[in-house]
């Protein structure tokens, strides 16, 4: 079984609490013996792939199976052309230098108000980036667009493989076809294109 969540901010990605009471996957999952294929941080938000297959679950994590993950990241001021170039070269983020990254300047998309929402600089621009990267190191996305000069206030996970958010609203679970990870780009359908 492969599930897809559009996880909402704020939610701690398992489902055991801990001692700040904070929601966590099991507010959102009702199925028993399933567990994330990866992770979002509690301020990212999007697409979480859950699964009861462990092989399944080591397909979609693991970096040599190089399975693209798709962000949206809402970043503070207006990227260069010699940012968007230093993120599709790789980063030097100290401890690893990152894969070559696809990034590019979108519209913004549309999607649903975070609560709360990020914070406001009248004086400062705001931009959306759709990066795609093969790997997922912790918190990599961030520290990627922070590196070159524009910290992320808003991050959310679009597309991994061939599954994307679709018309997932935050907190919606919908049951996806795990061949569509692999394949092609998938379908149309909410969730799965």
């Amino acid at each position: 079984m492969l599930l897809a969540l559009n996880k909402p901010y704020g939610v701690l990605c398992k489902f055991s609490r801990d001692e700040t009471a904070r929601p966590t996957l099991a507010d959102f999952v009702k199925l028993p013996d399933v567990y994330p294929a990866g992770r979002l941080d509690a301020d990212s938000e999007g697409l979480l792939l859950l699964t009861d297959d462990g092989s399944l679950q080591a397909r979609i994590t693991h970096p040599r199976h190089e399975l693209s993950k798709v962000y949206w990241a809402q970043v503070e001021g207006l990227p260069d052309e010699a940012a968007l170039s230093s993120l599709r070269s790789g980063v030097s983020l100290g401890d690893f230098i990152t894969r070559p990254a696809r990034a590019r300047l979108i519209d913004p998309p549309v999607i649903w108000p975070r609560d709360p929402p990020i914070r406001y600089r009248a004086l400062i621009p705001t931009t959306w980036l759709e990066m795609t990267i093969n790997e997922g190191k912790n918190r990599q996305v961030r520290r990627m667009t922070a590196k070159v000069g524009f910290p992320t206030l808003r991050l959310i996970r679009a597309r991994i493989g061939g599954i994307s958010l679709g018309a997932l609203s935050p907190g919606d679970v919908l049951e996806v076809k795990p061949s569509l990870l692999f394949g092609p780009g998938g379908g149309s359908s909410p969730g799965q294109g």
